[in-house]
């Protein structure tokens, strides 16, 4: 599954849980191999039987080609607890120097990343907490093409794996975020669907943004919120992953 052998479309059809028994066997990257076998739940799960991790990363920018992971925040979790004794956070060397506007958006500098390992050192570190877990993640459009772009990069291999995205979900909650410009005038606002926005409507406390474990916790009471006013417990793992 290097960059120069893609991921054939008979595997990328397949199941969930299929994918992952192909990609084991297709996978050359040790650290790849063991993150498939570790298996993933039939779509017919409910929710409240699957382990999850909540994972959230702050980059250089917003373009996985172009930028890069300069921190990674992690959390395991399930509809009854959040793990926090687990919870793991990493500063980490992006492979391209940091600009001023990303130090800003998140406060990690130059001075934090001089002595922060490459990602490829902590992988294993990474991986122990995401095998035999979903991820959970508020956007979905970061984390799952950073860590393929970085794997790509580092093993000549990419990545495949269902997300839960939190920020799907409002987004399917609030089909009508954007008013017309008729009931703008007549006062109705737009619904944000950004993280702290989507908290608030569930009453959960506000945590300061862009550190990336911060962030993965309140991804994680995000969709315990989400389950418990809009699902249920029972609902398949299924009908929630992308």
């Amino acid at each position: 599954m290097s960059e120069h052998q893609p991921v054939p479309d008979s595997i990328r059809r397949l199941p969930w849980p299929e994918q992952y028994q192909a990609l084991a066997r297709h996978t050359k990257t040790p650290v790849l191999k063991h993150f498939y076998e570790a298996g993933c739940p039939s779509p017919k799960t409910p929710v409240s039987e699957v382990p999850l991790v909540a994972l959230d990363f702050e980059t250089t920018g917003l373009d996985a080609e172009a930028h890069s992971i300069v921190s990674i925040g992690l959390v395991p979790f399930t509809l009854d607890s959040i793990q926090l004794g687990k919870a793991k956070h990493w500063v980490v060397r992006p492979r391209l120097p940091l600009h001023q506007t990303s130090v800003t958006f998140h406060g990690i500098t130059h001075a934090d990343i001089d002595e922060a390992p490459d990602l490829s050192e902590i992988l294993e570190e990474v991986f122990a907490s995401l095998n035999g877990r979903i991820p959970v993640v508020h956007f979905r459009n970061i984390e799952r093409p950073f860590l393929n772009e970085a794997l790509q990069c580092r093993l000549d291999e990419g990545i495949r794996f269902p997300v839960i995205d939190t920020m799907a979900i409002e987004a399917h909650l609030h089909p009508d975020r954007h008013p017309s410009f008729l009931k703008s005038l007549l006062g109705k606002k737009p619904v944000s669907i950004r993280l702290a926005d989507s908290r608030k409507r569930y009453g959960l406390p506000h945590y300061a943004a862009h550190n990336a474990l911060i962030d993965a916790i309140a991804t994680a009471e995000l969709l315990q919120a989400q389950i418990l006013h809009h699902f249920s417990p029972q609902t398949p793992i299924g009908d929630l992953w992308l």
